[in-house]
């Protein structure tokens, strides 16, 4: 009998103790997405490994056969025209493993954006629909092939990519105009 009697506070604990932790897990869940709000927005300062970058508006960058990019990180001075030269080093056709170098605004959701550009092969994997998402953008290159685009930029952190299908999640940095 002092059994059965038991069980009801067991079952009362129980509960208490499972919607405790989920109001936990909730408010660890809005300081998730604070943190990742916070760190979206990211000023030029906190940039990591922003120090060790020379100040310059005139870059080369080259994309290879691995699906990288030489470099993945530029310092820019904001307001002033800013030249990059994209080389695509590689070997592979360029139907397979074409390069372009794509300058994003800020807050820009790369997989969104990465998935648009996979669906824009007629457009050199420039998705129409996001124009206002691009500052600048090269053309899409071969092997052995490059090109210029000059640009400016506010202060900020803007994302690049390679925009060509699959290239987006790996060939990607960041430029940080101050």
């Amino acid at each position: 009998m002092k059994k059965l009697f038991v069980i009801p506070f067991l079952a009362a604990g129980l509960i208490f103790v499972a919607c405790n932790n989920a109001s936990n897990s909730n408010s660890n869940d809005s300081q998730t997405t604070a943190t990742e709000e916070t760190t979206e927005s990211t000023d030029v300062e906190s940039v990591p490994g922003i120090e060790n970058v020379a100040l310059s508006n005139t870059w080369t960058i080259e994309g290879n056969d691995q699906m990288k990019f030489n470099i993945d990180l530029m310092r820019v001075k904001a307001g002033e025209p800013v030249e990059v030269t994209l080389k695509n080093v590689g070997e592979m056709p360029k139907e397979s493993m074409g390069h372009n170098f794509v300058v994003l605004q800020p807050q820009v959701d790369l997989p969104t954006f990465g998935g648009e550009a996979a669906a824009a092969k007629d457009n050199d994997y420039i998705p129409k629909s996001s124009l206002s998402s691009i500052v600048a953008h090269t053309k899409l290159l071969g092997p052995g092939e490059e090109d210029k685009i000059t640009f400016t930029l506010e202060k900020g952190v803007y994302p690049f990519i390679c925009s060509f299908p699959g290239h987006y999640s790996v060939m990607q940095g960041k430029i940080v105009a101050e």
